[in-house]
């Protein structure tokens, strides 16, 4: 039953007569399920692995059972840890094969699946361009961060036109810019127009996609406005909008408040421990979530001392130790 949770039939058995028969020995756990007590001794391996036993020497096998309630809420969190690191791995492999098509068409003559774009001007000018082409959805992803004021104040006269025109504009930003006034009251002004925004605590790459069509990306994420490439490949677009779609379907609507995970944490403190175990520095965390450096620091040490870690590796080991990360394979 417990199976999908990761807890095998032998230890779910174990488990189950731990919470009926308190106090059995492991003598008397292997007499009761006809098996060796090396195979009880690894059961109860797991399942203090699992947190669904503690050690205890008042109890014959020297553990003793956590409550059901306790116990499955612990487990549905790991697999949820679990779950969300997956589709984390699903969306980082798409935007690492997209990134590697850009940056591999760069380096080719252009031909009539992709366009080799150089300088911020060039840019500029195909993005205008693809606004005045596009008959049905422009798909964004903006990362960096707060845009500059007039940069947003730039874009209204296009995205009037779109929006005008009935092109549907749906946009992600990081949720950090939730904090930034000039970017709150630009997002308002596109939602009174109809555009649609989200947020999400960090993103794979800048991304515009036009009618499903084309797609613009970078050929360098330390700085995108050196180089870009519009990519038409009908694979790489599928594969390009379905990470739009899977990235979208997890962020959370502007004026909404983004919801906790199972530890209370927002969706930004929970990135920034999933990068902490990656081993970013406090730089590269910083500009992956659009946030200063100070920022960064300030969150990981209060994820530190909640998980009362003296170290970045410490605070790994506790964070999967208590199921706020899934182990790694």
């Amino acid at each position: 039953m417990l199976e999908t949770l990761g807890v095998g039939p032998l230890s779910e058995r174990i488990y189950r007569s731990m919470l009926a028969y308190p106090g059995e020995s492991v003598s008397g756990l292997a007499l009761r399920h006809g098996i060796a007590e090396s195979e009880v001794r690894q059961s109860l391996s797991q399942l203090s692995e699992l947190s669904l036993i503690r050690p205890s020497e008042s109890d014959g096998s020297g553990f003793h059972p956590i409550a059901p309630e306790l116990a499955m809420e612990s487990l549905l969190a790991r697999q949820q840890a679990r779950l969300a690191a997956e589709q984390s791995k699903v969306e980082a492999s798409r935007a690492a094969a997209a990134q590697l098509i850009a940056e591999y068409s760069a380096l080719r003559p252009s031909g009539s699946q992709t366009d080799q774009l150089v300088g911020v001007d060039a840019i500029r000018e195909r993005l205008a361009q693809l606004g005045n082409a596009a008959e049905s959805e422009v798909m964004t992803f903006a990362p960096g961060g707060a845009h500059a004021p007039a940069d947003l104040a730039a874009s209204r006269g296009p995205n009037t036109t779109l929006l005008d025109r009935g092109v549907r504009m749906r946009t992600i930003y990081l949720d950090s810019v939730r904090n930034d006034l000039p970017t709150v009251e630009h997002v308002s002004w596109l939602h009174s127009k109809g555009g649609e925004v989200r947020t999400t605590a960090s993103l794979p790459t800048r991304l515009v996609i036009v009618d499903r069509k084309q797609a613009l990306l970078p050929t360098q994420l330390v700085d995108a406005r050196n180089g870009a490439v519009l990519v038409r490949s009908e694979g790489t677009i599928a594969a390009l909008c379905a990470l739009f779609d899977s990235v979208w379907s997890a962020a959370t609507p502007f004026g909404t408040k983004p919801a906790l995970d199972p530890r209370g944490l927002p969706p930004q403190e929970a990135e920034v421990l999933r990068l902490l175990a990656m081993g970013l520095t406090d730089e590269a965390i910083a500009k992956k979530l659009g946030v200063s450096p100070r920022t960064a620091r300030r969150i990981a040490a209060e994820l530190m001392e909640r998980l009362a870690a003296r170290s970045r590796f410490e605070a790994g080991v506790h964070a999967v130790q208590d199921g706020w990360l899934p182990p790694t394979r």
